[in-house]
Order: structure tokens, then sequence, then C-alpha cells
């Protein structure tokens, strides 16, 4: 990729979170579905099955699940520099929205219709947050194995920490691929590869280059 496809690529990738950033309400779970259109269907930079592993991986280390989530998916695509680029995108509109409402809160904080406004804006984050889980759920549950750790974990989650969760998911699964490897069945770890852009010659297609 030379210099001018790849400054193309980086603008691509901020300018993409960028746009996704300020339509959020709610925080990282709410981005998933526009990481979905944005990334996976109308850029095809990423499958369904990367945006699933980068949230969950998201989720083990220090920070927000958007930042986290958008640094991953930046640097999958463009490198460090993708990182960069990604990071900034997501970060750069949540910070002069909380400027701007940081000094006009004094002025709006009891005004009925922006309260009125904002109750209605938290049912529809549950509703988005819920369409995410059945997106990736469509990815994620291959088998009975994850269809059980599914219906386990939920419950479970009330109880103990996300990222104690995650790790007893791994945990499971690294137990049940064993076990099913000496009683000799077959393993499938995906559904279908076809789609992985990866492996298309044209995966930078996406971006326009």
């Amino acid at each position: 990729m030379d210099v001018k496809s790849r400054r193309k690529l980086l603008f691509l990738i901020f300018w993409t979170f960028f746009k996704i950033s300020p339509v959020t309400f709610g925080g990282g779970f709410a981005m998933i579905p526009l990481f979905i259109k944005e990334i996976v269907e109308k850029r095809k930079w990423l499958t369904n099955e990367d945006i699933t592993d980068v949230i969950a991986l998201s989720q083990t280390v220090p920070g927000a699940v958007a930042i986290n989530s958008a640094t991953f998916i930046g640097h999958r695509i463009g490198g460090i520099g993708g990182a960069i680029a990604a990071m900034i995108g997501v970060s750069l509109p949540t910070f002069i929205i909380v400027l701007i409402l940081g000094i006009s809160y004094f002025y709006v904080h009891d005004n009925p219709k922006l309260e009125a406004a904002f109750v209605s804006i938290r049912v529809t984050i549950v509703a988005i947050i819920v369409y995410a889980a059945i997106k990736i759920a469509k990815t994620a549950i291959i088998d009975k194995t994850t269809f059980f750790i599914m219906v386990a974990g939920v419950p479970v989650l009330f109880f103990i920490h996300p990222v104690v969760a995650i790790f007893l998911g791994a945990i499971t699964g690294i137990v049940a691929t064993l076990i099913k490897k000496k009683l000799g069945y077959n393993i499938e770890l995906e559904k279908n590869k076809e789609d992985d852009p990866t492996n298309n010659p044209d995966y930078y297609m996406g971006a326009g280059i």
C-alpha cells in the first residue's frame, strides 16, 4: 500500500469512528450495531466474528469499552496508525459534546422537555443493546456448547464481574474442546469462513482504495 492510499485509509478510519461516536448514547455497547453496519456491512473491513472478539477483548482490559473497541478495530484495519486514528475519531466528538453540556448544564438541567427526551433515550438504548446482542449471537453461538455458555452466562453476570465471566467462558470453551477431541467429535470454531473479507483480494475495496 503506497503512502497516499495509507493516508486515505487512516482518514477513513478516523472519519468512520468520528461519525459513530456522537450518535451512540449509552456507551460502548450501544455502538455495536453501528460498528457492524459501518465496519462489517459498509466498509467490509472485518467480519461479525471479528467484532465479537474485539468486544470481548475490550472488556478484559482497563478503560472504556467504546475507546478500547475502536482502538482494537483500528489496529486490525490499519495497524498502529489505524489504532490512533480510531481512538481520536471516537473520542473527539464525545469530548466536544461533554464540554458543551458541562458548560450549559446549569441552564438546562431542570427543563422538563429535556428530561423527558433523556428518559426516552435510555429506553431506546436498551433496544439497541438487545439488537446488538442478537446480531452477535448469530455468529457467536455455533453449537450446543456455545449455546450453553450463553445461557449460563446471563444469570452468572448478576453475581460476578464481567471480566471474570469472560475468563470462565474461555476456560469452559477450552475444556469443552479438549473433551470433544478426546471423544472423537468434529470441532467447529466458526460457522463459515467464506464471508471473511481478509480472504478476499478486494479486502480494501470497501475503503475505496
